[in-house]
């Protein structure tokens, strides 16, 4: 739990949450500072990430951007105010993707950024992501000192050292073009097939991001979801359960593939021909599957991911190696052993040889250069890869400081079986896995547990799921 910077949790799930963690700070909107995400908190955090970049640069830019949440325009104008107002220049993106900011500061040559995004969280959460100057993601350090930096008094600039606020229109675009001039992006081989393709959008900047790449690789895109409203037609995180209108509009107009992504387009799913999910921990598999099949080398996810992906790895002579979860915990991990490519299982593929960030869009012009290559439908494609079962599962963590004690208790009970430790706790038995570990993004704990058969996945969460409850009950008594 080092690396988790979670410093208040506020975990009746009826109370509005604040949560500052190693993915942002990322909250509710509305009610009192420092409970829940408010302008004194926006502008108190970004003031705290300023005082950092100014103190490595005596001149310096900072690119903003946000995805379509409604509270998106309020909380990126309290981040550019408070920026300019301590002489910081900024770029602002306005409507844009993660991954389209982190490509953006690369080349603008910019010196941080702030992307205004809750990621899969509903739409009544906002947060604060930022990145450095190589549009990666803040590490652990750099945020202990944002968060310690923001309960400081802030010290504006006076009145003619103010920053200007200049508009970025062309991030996305500038991201494609990125994507298609990559060796291993096949546009002319993807145009051949002339697919015909449903993106579900969520009513978020997939709208505006997705289908121009779709364009310029050759498809035929039918968007639904695609109006940026600020209102989610669904749950925004890309799991199977939440797909059912795109699996019913890839049978309606007999489409090769459904794509969909969450509100910023940095996590990625696909919907077969036949309508079924492809399967998110997939995404990465078949991803890696392509690029470890041209280049050797070694891949990462998180700890909570498919073994598949070992598989595939091995497969193709290379090296597997577990990450803590979390993008940051992943991208460490792929730069020391100089993975080709990595990720989580949760749809995020991270591609460093365009950036290492996860990036939906990428993954997409890779995924749909495979398909091409393959020559036979997704579903055939699916049936390619080893067939483990996820189960994943989520319960209320009643107190934090049990946290530990829960941990501690479960490494002692199942000490027969090979215990990782560095992330949570992940239990080897036999074939089969069980991780559970404190979310980053909310206050719960996740269980996820895998195995060859849903069912035997889904008893061994549950069996680790009433541990915990049972050990909960100890701790109140």
């Amino acid at each position: 739990m080092d690396k988790v910077l979670i410093l208040q949790l506020l975990l009746n799930t009826n109370v509005l949450t604040l949560i500052k963690s190693i993915s942002g700070i990322r909250g509710t909107l509305g009610g009192k500072s420092g409970e829940n995400l408010t302008p004194n908190d926006i502008v108190a955090f970004t003031a705290g990430f300023a005082q950092i970049i100014k103190s490595r640069y005596a001149s310096a830019t900072i690119i903003t951007g946000r995805d379509g949440r409604n509270s998106g325009p309020m909380v990126q104008s309290l981040v550019n105010a408070t920026l300019i107002a301590m002489g910081i220049n900024v770029l602002d993106a306005d409507l844009t993707t993660t991954p389209s900011l982190a490509m953006a500061i690369m080349h603008q040559k910019a010196h941080g950024g702030v992307m205004v995004t809750a990621s899969h969280n509903p739409m009544e959460w906002n947060a604060l992501k930022f990145m450095n100057g190589e549009g990666e993601f803040i590490d652990n350090a750099t945020g202990q000192e944002v968060l310690r930096l923001s309960s400081n008094p802030i010290e504006y600039v006076v009145s003619d050292h103010i920053g200007s606020i200049i508009p970025l229109k062309d991030s996305i675009a500038g991201h494609i073009q990125a994507i298609l001039k990559l060796p291993l992006v096949d546009t002319a081989l993807v145009k051949s097939k002339k697919f015909v393709i449903v993106v579900d959008a969520i009513n978020s900047t997939g709208s505006i991001a997705v289908p121009p790449l779709l364009e310029k690789l050759g498809c035929e895109c039918i968007l639904i979801n695609g109006e940026i409203n600020g209102s989610f037609a669904h749950n925004p995180e890309p799991l199977p359960e939440h797909l059912a209108s795109l699996s019913k509009a890839v049978l309606k107009h007999k489409a090769n593939l459904g794509i969909v992504v969450d509100p910023d387009v940095d996590r990625l799913a696909f919907v077969c021909e036949d309508g079924e999910p492809f399967g998110e921990e997939y995404t990465l598999v078949a991803v890696a599957d392509y690029i470890t099949s041209k280049q050797k080398g070694n891949t990462v996810s998180n700890l909570s991911s498919t073994q598949a992906l070992k598989d595939i790895t091995l497969k193709h002579g290379g090296q597997y190696f577990p990450s803590a979860v979390g993008e940051v915990n992943v991208v460490e991990k792929m730069k020391q052993v100089e993975a080709v490519i990595g990720g989580e299982g949760n749809g995020g593929i991270i591609y460093p040889a365009l950036h290492y960030g996860r990036d939906a869009m990428v993954g997409i012009a890779l995924f749909l250069t495979h398909l091409a290559e393959y020559g036979k439908t997704c579903s055939f494609l699916r049936s390619e890869y080893p067939n483990y079962e996820i189960s994943k599962n989520k319960i209320e963590l009643t107190y934090k400081k049990d946290m530990d004690t829960i941990l501690a208790r479960l490494k002692e009970k199942y000490s027969q079986h090979p215990v990782n430790t560095e992330d949570g706790v992940r239990i080897d038995i036999g074939q089969d896995w069980i991780h559970l570990r404190q979310s980053n993004t909310e206050p719960i704990i996740r269980i996820y547990a895998e195995s060859n058969s849903k069912v035997v996945a889904d008893n061994l969460a549950k069996k680790i799921i009433n541990d915990i409850r049972q050990i909960q009950q100890e701790l109140k008594e």
